[in-house]
């Protein structure tokens, strides 16, 4: 049987991409990432599931070919953002006769992203079929998991479902399976990076599919999942409301200051038996730091003061986290200013999608003094307290 085979007649036809470093110009991939594209013959009729990444379409040409494919009768688009339908133009190029079947929403996003004419497309509704002879598709909407016209497909024979980028993660790997130890962490981070903000979302679609009987999940980056409870129950754990009594403090400091504020707070925090985690802004892969917002409870951003606002590595780390939505229970604030400012201000006024409450900040004019220290003190007694007494903090 073909090594890139996930059943006798369904096979992985993606691409690896060993040397991608980001991801939308934005999200670090230190392990590079893969584009996952599935073919499944059936007894009348071929599809492809997905295409791959306009760079790497030579590569998805090239396994076709190795499969001796010389028909493909449907191309499924789960989702359109162009790592997955970037290729759609070569391949009904070459497969002339080849229908895009998606939902009408996706439909009008490829039309508009990969400039496919109409009369290519063959769209379909939720939980509608499609066979191909001795294979039955299903179709399942899953919108906002990431985009609002995402969906996955469920073979029904080989119990497998296809889940876009859903239950994926950024690893270029040679390794057709995954192996749930060694990946548990780069799962984390793509979850962290492109799925935290739709906890809620998430919850909904997994709900449409806890009754289906999956042998093999295949999302559309990273390895194919022989054991999909694994990631399942991953996915439960990340998006339950429950926080952990763990502080996260992502900072920058100019000239020492803020620096000796954070590392006065991370002493008083650990000696409350609180786990906390700095993140050195000047160093810090954005990564890492998302990976650290799926469980904490509670934020403390420290930034230095400039030119009368926040440091603009504090202010990018506050925006990054508004926008990724996680379910912080606390936040705050500490740094220093020089002559005054607006630096509490601006970071307060960018954590607006957060559903925290707010523990009064604490800011040194210069260098920390034995007042500011003791105000800080009474903010890890302040966190101390809150993570104690809230119902949504894991003892």
């Amino acid at each position: 049987m073909d090594p890139r085979a996930l059943t006798a007649d369904v096979h992985y036809v993606g691409a690896p991409d060993w040397d991608r470093r980001y991801f939308d110009e934005l999200i670090p991939t230190p392990e590079g990432t893969s584009y996952n594209s599935y073919l499944i013959k059936g007894s009348e009729k071929t599809a492809l599931l997905d295409t791959v990444d306009p760079a790497k379409t030579n590569v998805l040409l090239d396994n076709l070919k190795g499969l001796k494919i010389d028909r493909i009768d449907y191309v499924i688009a789960h989702h359109a953002e162009q790592d997955h339908s970037g290729s759609l133009p070569k391949i009904l190029e070459i497969y002339k006769t080849a229908k895009v079947v998606t939902n009408p929403k996706c439909k009008e996003f490829i039309k508009d992203l990969d400039l496919i004419p109409d009369d290519r497309f063959i769209t379909i509704n939720d939980r509608e079929t499609l066979t191909l002879g001795n294979k039955t598709l299903e179709f399942i909407y899953a919108p906002w998991v990431h985009w609002p016209e995402t969906m996955f497909t469920y073979l029904r024979e080989d119990k497998i479902l296809f889940t876009c980028d859903f239950l994926g993660t950024h690893l270029a790997s040679s390794e057709l399976f995954a192996d749930p130890a060694k990946i548990y962490e780069t799962n984390k981070r793509y979850y962290a990076e492109i799925m935290m903000p739709f906890r809620t979302s998430i919850k909904a679609n997994l709900e449409k599919i806890k009754d289906l009987e999956i042998k093999i999940a295949a999302p559309s980056h990273g390895p194919v999942f022989k054991d999909p409870q694994y990631i399942i129950n991953a996915y439960k754990e990340w998006i339950a409301d429950p926080a952990k009594n763990e502080v996260i403090i992502p900072y920058v400091s100019m000239h020492g200051s803020t620096a000796a504020m954070v590392e006065h707070l991370v002493a008083n925090l650990t000696g409350r038996g609180i786990v906390v985690k700095p993140f050195n802004l000047i160093k810090t892969d954005l990564g890492e730091l998302a990976m650290a917002l799926v469980d904490a409870a509670t934020v403390v951003i420290g930034s230095s003061t400039i030119l009368a606002g926040a440091h603009p590595l504090a202010f990018n780390a506050a925006n990054v986290i508004n926008m990724l939505r996680p379910k912080t229970k606390f936040v705050s604030i500490v740094g220093s200013y020089g002559w005054g400012g607006k630096m509490v201000e601006e970071l307060a006024g960018l954590l607006h999608n957060l559903k925290a409450e707010t523990i009064s900040p604490v800011i040194a004019r210069g260098y920390p003094k034995a007042a500011d220290l003791a105000a800080l003190d009474a903010l890890a007694d302040q966190i101390h307290k809150k993570h104690q007494e809230s119902e949504a903090v894991i003892k």
